[in-house]
Order: C-alpha cells, then structure tokens, then sequence
C-alpha cells in the first residue's frame, strides 16, 4: 500500500516529481491518517504524524517516492462583496459569530460555505452575496502555523 508520509506547502516540492493528483472538498483536507483514493482510482494512505490542513497546490510526500498534489475541489459557498470597511468588520463579526469558517478574498470579499440560514442574515444585512462553486480555503485556526506563511512578524511589545 503506497503511504503519504509528508506534507510540503505549495511552492517548496518538486512539481517535476507529481505522480498524481488527489481532489478533496474543505471539510476533508484536514486528517492525519485517512485512507485516500487518487483522482486516477488510486488508492492511498494519508499517514501523517499529526493533523495537518492541506491546501490547494500541497505535495503529498509518497513512501516510494513522488508525490500527490492536492487539489481543492469546487464546492457550494456563498461569495459575500462588502461595499465598505464598515460593513465588511460587521459582517465579518456576524459571520465569527456564528463560528462559521471564511476565506478572505481580494476586494473585501469573504467566502463561506453554503449555509442557508447564513444566506437569510446576509439578506438581512443589505450585503451583495452570491451562491456558486467554487474552491474553498477557509483561513487556517489562529494556532495552525502551516497556514501563516503570508502572515506579518509578530509584534514585540516590550513593558
């Protein structure tokens, strides 16, 4: 049985060395140790030592060499546009009020899942939301340091 036993982010595994692909919706791209089918029919086992997010454009490290990119698949979300910052801060307190994942997009637009009575509040709310699909990458939990890349140095603050 071939095993992933590693994770390499997007940009730092050698695309020259892709042996296939593998496409999973959000909610599946977060495990440790799954059993996993290629998007070629292939089966394999995702044997990471402890959970880890998979993004979109990842390299999963096989045991016998290569590696698997994985791939975000198209889901229902809801695209939300905010006109100003204001209303882009209260709907995304509204939307952390519910504990809802988000994706934070260009031109203060945040995506979620697809979520009905989410759909009525934003109705609610005067925004301009949207469903459709799409790839979703909700932003990584505040202590998963795999999704900081693009994060600033953290502040120092010295009494």
């Amino acid at each position: 049985m071939t095993r992933a036993v590693a994770l390499h982010p997007a940009g730092t595994w050698p695309q020259s060395a892709e042996a296939g692909t593998v496409t999973l919706a959000a909610a599946d791209r977060h495990r440790r140790r799954v059993m996993l089918t290629g998007d070629d029919g292939a089966p394999f086992l995702l044997d990471l030592p402890r959970a880890q997010q998979m993004k979109d454009g990842d390299g999963l490290e096989l045991d016998s060499g290569g590696f698997i990119r994985v791939v975000a698949a198209p889901e229902e979300v809801i695209d939300i546009s905010c006109r100003t910052e204001a209303e882009l801060a209260r709907i995304s307190w509204h939307i952390g009020n519910r504990h809802v994942p988000v994706q934070i997009l260009p031109k203060r637009t945040l995506r979620v899942g697809m979520d009905h009575v989410l759909m009525t509040l934003l109705d609610g709310q005067g925004v301009q939301a949207w469903r459709r699909r799409a790839p979703f990458q909700p932003e990584p939990g505040a202590y998963d340091p795999h999704g900081l890349t693009d994060a600033p140095a953290p502040v120092v603050r010295r009494a």
